[in-house]
């Protein structure tokens, strides 16, 4: 049986990934965490939502999904008592009262991030890719943006995120633009409803780690599935414009000298 071809890097075979990259050599790269997402959204929410849309765009434009990079920066550091806190460890509670939420392990130094940005592009580059399209996790895309002219310089590619190509980063009608709140919930809902459970949200009363317009109110599949159509819509686009300025790779699987590896031994 001939398996159906997928735009996930990490499930094609190699006569797929050489065609795929030669009609449009546009790698997406999910930007995710593992990190609170209130009671309500899966811990790997970033990523997931990412991912999602980024096949879909990779469907329609062309391109390859990368696997989810959850390790990642964040605007908050502190540390009290010999204990780190992170982001919304700090951001969800009193100025002096942070507490490590459950579930969040993907946080490291600002250097170590671009360190490993740099180490992803260098093999992009080395595969043949010349744009990259990356996005997920706010401070994340935020230093990746920041960063892009050093890679795209180093590397000899473009970098773009979702924002700019999309509805943007300042409403709720953007991918992205909270932290669990009705953008984010409304997008994971439109993903994958089977990964959010709105019910575990109390009914009224202050919500935990969860920063932006409330996701009780409003968040439904049809309003994540709007914000998902309305982005799309808009990044294809400018994608395809974009695809037609890249120099396509001719990749070939052409190899001489092959010797016989020896078997290995049990």
């Amino acid at each position: 049986m001939k398996k159906k071809e997928s735009v996930r890097y990490e499930e094609l075979l190699p006569e797929e990934f050489t065609r795929r990259i030669n009609a449009c050599p546009i790698a997406y790269l999910p930007l995710g965490t593992l990190e609170w997402h209130g009671q309500h959204l899966p811990l790997g929410a970033d990523g997931i939502q990412a991912r999602g849309v980024m096949e879909i765009l990779a469907e329609r434009v062309g391109g390859i999904v990368l696997p989810m990079l959850f390790l990642g920066p964040d605007g908050i550091l502190l540390e009290k008592d010999g204990i780190k806190y992170h982001g919304m460890d700090v951001m969800s509670f009193y100025e002096g009262m942070p507490q490590q939420l459950e579930g969040s392990a993907y946080a490291i130094t600002d250097d170590l991030y671009f360190a490993i940005l740099d180490a992803v592009f260098y093999n992009l580059a080395r595969a043949g890719f010349k744009a990259v399209v990356g996005h997920g996790h706010g401070p994340s895309t935020e230093q990746l943006t920041s960063h892009r002219e050093i890679l795209a310089k180093r590397h000899g590619m473009k970098v773009f995120n979702l924002w700019e190509l999309g509805v943007g980063e300042g409403n709720d009608r953007g991918l992205q633009t909270d932290h669990a709140a009705f953008n984010e919930t409304s997008i994971t809902l439109g993903l994958r409803p089977d990964l959010v459970d709105l019910s575990a949200l109390p009914s009224d009363g202050t919500l935990i780690g969860v920063a932006g317009t409330d996701p009780r109110t409003n968040a439904t599949v049809q309003s994540g599935t709007d914000i998902i159509n309305e982005n799309v819509d808009m990044i294809a686009r400018a994608l395809d414009v974009i695809a037609k300025t890249l120099e396509c790779p001719d990749r070939k699987i052409d190899y001489v000298k092959v010797k016989n590896l020896p078997r290995c031994l049990d």
